[in-house]
Formats: C-alpha cells, sequence, structure tokens
C-alpha cells in the first residue's frame, strides 16, 4: 500500500490517564485526535511523532501501537493509530489547530466519527494489535451528517479534495 494513502493518528492521555489531549481543526472546526497524511519516504511511526508535534506543538515519544484501521470507503485512509506522551514542549496552536486542550475521558466534546470509537479502543490497554475495519466513515453516515451538520460536512469534503477552509 502506497503511504500516501494511508494516515497516523495518536492519543495522548495525562499522566493519570484519565484525559486526553485533543485538538480542534481550522479546516474543519472540529476537536479530534492529532494526525494526517504519511509523507512520501516517511514511516508511520515518524508520521505520528511528527504530526503530533505539528498540530499539538508537544514532541512526543511512542508508548505502543494500538491499532490499524482499515476504511470501508474513499472518506477514510488506512491507519495507524499510536500512544503517544509528552516529552516536551507546550501546547501551540498553529496553522492546522485553532485549539489544545486535556479533556476527561468522562467529558468529552462532540467527536466526528471514528474518533469516539478509537479512544475506546485505546482505553481497553490492550497489548495485542487491533485490527479492524473503519465502520462508522461510511457513505450513509455521511449524508446522514449532512441533515445535522451541512457546513461541517461540506467543509470536511472540501478537505479531503485538498482544499482545505482554515479559518484564523
Amino acid at each position: 500500500m502506497d503511504h500516501q494513502e494511508e494516515s497516523v493518528n495518536g492519543i495522548i492521555f495525562s499522566p493519570d490517564r484519565k484525559k486526553i489531549l485533543l485538538i480542534k481543526r481550522r479546516d474543519v472546526p472540529v476537536w479530534v485526535l492529532p494526525g494526517g497524511g504519511i509523507d512520501l519516504g516517511e514511516t508511520p511511526e515518524k508520521a505520528a511523532l511528527r504530526e503530533c508535534e505539528e498540530e499539538t506543538g508537544y514532541s512526543v515519544s511512542l508508548v505502543r501501537k494500538i491499532a490499524e484501521y482499515t476504511p470501508l470507503c474513499k472518506l477514510a485512509r488506512f491507519t495507524h493509530f499510536y500512544e503517544c506522551q509528552i516529552e516536551a514542549g507546550k501546547a501551540t496552536l498553529t496553522g492546522e489547530t485553532q485549539g489544545v486542550a486535556f479533556f476527561p475521558l468522562d467529558a468529552l466534546p462532540p467527536l466526528p466519527p471514528p474518533y469516539p470509537d478509537w479512544i475506546a479502543d485505546a482505553c481497553l490497554f490492550q497489548k495485542e494489535l487491533i485490527q479492524k475495519k473503519i465502520t462508522s466513515v461510511t457513505y450513509g453516515n455521511l449524508i446522514k451528517h449532512f441533515f445535522t451538520h451541512p457546513i461541517l460536512v461540506f467543509r470536511f469534503l472540501l478537505a479531503r479534495l485538498g482544499l482545505p477552509i482554515n479559518d484564523k
């Protein structure tokens, strides 16, 4: 598989493991886990470290690979999912983020699919690699979300086409 068709996401727990770090995207203004595409010639591990730092301001290390997720349609990409821990830095807003904050696991903001599923997988703290399909990102769910959040869906589609709208 071409790495350009793959992505990475990282989850960063607070030291007491009761909170997680989320970013609020600029192109689609929703809270999500940090992550993004894998650059040409880059390993998934290096991409996870780079994406976390680019989107949060924190330099991180990898704790474990939690999962590999396979898409059901072209709305999602094959995704490598890692648990990371903060090594240095401070929360920093970037051209890609308009928010960086820790949220209690029992009081998360509204999250788009598939993030709730991925957070639940990370909270299992199992040692074996999880391998499963991304069942919550489908054309049917996109249409359902269009009726409740049309602007967010439109912005998501533009971002998927490489035409992001980045709010200041």
